[in-house]
């Protein structure tokens, strides 16, 4: 008899239908076909068992599984649960006309438990795209699947209540979850505030221009000056993200694997800190299944990169590409894999190694040159793509030990998000652009013209610290940003003078 049940394969953020036949015939081998990895050719030991936990039989006959399309490779443990099912419809335990309405995800245990899949929100919106009424899988991953409306989503424990509702001997409750609640109840809570921060008012205000432009940052400074404090709380001043934002960031997750049971919509932006021990392949996504990287989990967030210059170059050199981009393209000989990548960069370092130089009490102990060559372990070109150089210096006793209390995170975020909707409404015939740090080198020309004062100052600047010309499109998109602040319509010389006063961190100017 040939039964035929429903599952999805994961490609980058998007999932594709495969069907799954089971036939079952004269003979006693099993046989797995479709371009199956190991984990799939595994599985029948692990169905085998779970099917004899629950009473039922596995057949001992000829059974011949295709995974399709067949010229399509399949990989993972999740089509353990619809070839279970397959093969107790086939072998006739299990008599529902319904099955083929319905996609079938999950792992299963040796004693029949669902285990946690991968991509259960891209599988879910390709249940409800492809027409299918309902979406079975694990209890732990039902959350994040029913935020997808007009389908129906169960979450089961184990295979006895896949059985059970097929039979129709049970009913369990469709998870029901109601994303635009889910959405606003917790769009704006964090964990962190910018009053916890004592001081560093000027670092403040470089992080609220960055927010609002979505600019790129580097803080370059001593050890415990609060760099990494600073850093933290940046997510806290950004706009929220709105419904679009929260389920292209909830869909990434959900493809690596990264959300818990409970989630169901990530409402707060992205907030990634990798260790500097981490490989190229890693930060930017790959792996012989593609996989999002740290980039893409930070898609619409912030990207920390804690002691800059302790990265591999080669790992720094990798994001040169998605910082222009805003995406990355992963290929293989056989597929090509593209993920979202649109995030901020904070970076932070010291300024040598021993982490004081250019320190108002403590004096530096590096040698000649050593500070030039600790600060050219990060290569013009990525200095270049970013847009705010800050130098922090250590807060002083008075400010640390003040009583008065600091600016709020939400005070900041009401003038960030001001400016974000001046800018939302100079970009509204776009649609992919959102902010001036997505700005094209032509619409710079256009859109932030500056005054013959201005075109002096800015000369005068170049010269001096020796720009290149994609730093000068950067000083104007930083200076377009403090006029949005400003909410003022044309760049005045005290935007720019501000904007250049940024990149006064460039390498061959500060090191001397």
């Amino acid at each position: 008899m040939l039964i035929k049940t429903y599952g999805s394969a994961v490609f980058g953020v998007n999932a594709l239908t495969i069907t799954i036949e089971v036939s079952i015939g004269g003979g006693n081998k099993y046989h797995i076909v479709g371009l199956p990895d190991n984990a799939i050719k595994e599985s029948l030991r692990r169905i085998e068992s779970a099917i004899q936990s629950t009473g039922l039989k596995m057949p001992r006959q000829k059974i011949v599984i295709n995974l399709a399309p067949a010229d399509i490779r399949k990989e993972g443990s999740s089509y353990d649960l619809p070839i279970a099912i397959a093969i107790l419809a086939a072998s006739g335990q299990i008599e529902n006309p319904d099955i083929d309405k319905y996609f079938i995800m999950g792992e299963l245990s040796l004693d029949g438990g669902l285990q946690p899949i991968k991509g259960a929100l891209p599988i879910a919106i390709q249940a409800r795209e492809a027409g299918f009424q309902g979406f079975i899988l694990p209890k732990d991953n039902s959350r994040e699947a029913a935020i997808v409306s007009e389908l129906k989503v169960y979450g089961l424990k184990n295979l006895t209540e896949v059985i059970s509702f097929f039979n129709g001997t049970t009913c369990p409750p469709q998870v029901l979850v109601n994303t635009r609640d889910e959405f606003f109840s917790k769009v704006s809570s964090y964990e962190h505030d910018f009053s916890d921060v004592k001081g560093q008012e000027n670092i403040k205000r470089a992080l609220e221009i960055a927010a609002a432009g979505g600019h790129n940052l580097i803080l370059i400074g001593p050890p415990g000056a609060g760099k990494t404090m600073l850093a933290k709380r940046l997510p806290t001043i950004l706009p929220p993200l709105n419904l679009h934002e929260a389920l292209e960031t909830t869909k990434i997750h959900s493809v690596a694997g990264k959300l818990n049971a409970t989630d169901s919509l990530m409402t707060e932006r992205p907030y990634r800190s990798p260790h500097h021990t981490i490989s190229d392949m890693a930060l930017v996504g790959g792996g012989a299944n593609p996989q999002p990287g740290e980039i893409s989990l930070a898609h619409n967030g912030v990207l920390f990169l804690d002691e800059l210059p302790e990265f591999k170059r080669s790992v720094l050199e990798v994001m040169r590409q998605p910082l222009e981009d805003r995406n990355v393209t992963i290929s293989r000989a056989k597929m090509c894999v593209e993920y979202p990548a649109s995030f901020m960069l904070i970076a932070s370092m010291n300024p040598c190694p021993c982490g004081f130089y250019n320190h108002p009490e403590k004096e530096c102990i590096c040698g000649t040159g050593i500070v030039q060559k600790y600060l050219s372990k990060i290569s013009g070109p990525l200095l270049d793509r970013i847009d705010l150089h800050v130098e922090v210096t250590p807060v002083n006793f008075n400010d640390l030990t003040s009583a008065a209390e600091a600016e709020k995170s939400e005070v900041i975020r009401d003038r960030v998000i001001q400016a974000r909707e001046i800018q939302d409404k100079r970009f509204s015939a776009n649609k992919d652009l959102h902010y001036n740090a997505q700005m094209s080198p032509s619409m710079v020309r256009k859109i932030c013209k500056i005054d013959p004062v201005g075109q002096t100052l800015i000369k005068n600047a170049m010269e001096k610290l020796g720009l290149s010309a994609r730093a000068y499109d950067r000083i104007l998109k930083v200076s377009r940003t403090i006029a949005d602040l400003a909410k003022s319509e044309a760049i005045e010389p005290e935007h720019l003078a501000e904007a250049i006063h940024y990149r006064s961190l460039d390498r061959d100017n500060w090191s001397g």
